[in-house]
């Protein structure tokens, strides 16, 4: 089965296995130059348990700035908070769609960016905090469709949810 960015239906089992493991992921982010600040290793205890992760000086170009880790990593770019333009524009310079997060005292600005940032889910001052009513689901390549709510029935919307924490 194709599985190109036009495709309905995608062979997920085969992308999720030849997806790069967490510790791969955090060793071509230090490789492409990104400063790991925290964590990037396995947790040494019985099971797979991967410590928090955190990246600096992460440039778009960078491989990890663009993919999507399944781990616990987080990736901190710089911006200009002048510019919320440029901002949107390099959060929607990606294949994926899952989840995305701004933290500001801005509600405006936070609105402003939740609406045009193209993410199935959009975390204001707070983030992973979901509700079984609420849906839950990406866009782009992220997924389609939604789990959770009212909207888990409505598979041909593209619908955003905002939790906003003020």
């Amino acid at each position: 089965m194709p599985t190109t960015p036009t495709s309905l239906h995608k062979d997920h089992f085969n992308t999720f296995h030849t997806q790069p493991s967490t510790p791969q992921f955090c060793e071509r982010g230090v490789s492409e130059g990104a400063t790991l600040v925290l964590g990037g290793a396995r947790v040494p205890r019985r099971g797979y348990f991967f410590a928090p992760t955190i990246f600096t000086d992460v440039t778009d170009d960078m491989w990890i700035a663009k993919e999507e880790s399944f781990g616990p990593i987080m990736i901190i770019s710089k911006f200009s908070s002048k510019n919320i333009d440029d901002v949107i524009r390099r959060a929607n310079n990606t294949e994926y769609g899952l989840a995305s997060g701004v933290l500001t005292r801005d509600v405006t600005r936070a609105m402003t960016f939740a609406e045009r940032i193209d993410a199935g889910t959009v975390f204001i001052n707070t983030y992973n905090k979901t509700d079984v009513a609420a849906p839950f689901g990406g866009f782009k390549l992220s997924g389609m469709g939604k789990d959770l709510g009212q909207e888990a029935l409505n598979e041909y919307l593209k619908t955003k949810c905002v939790t906003l924490e003020y």
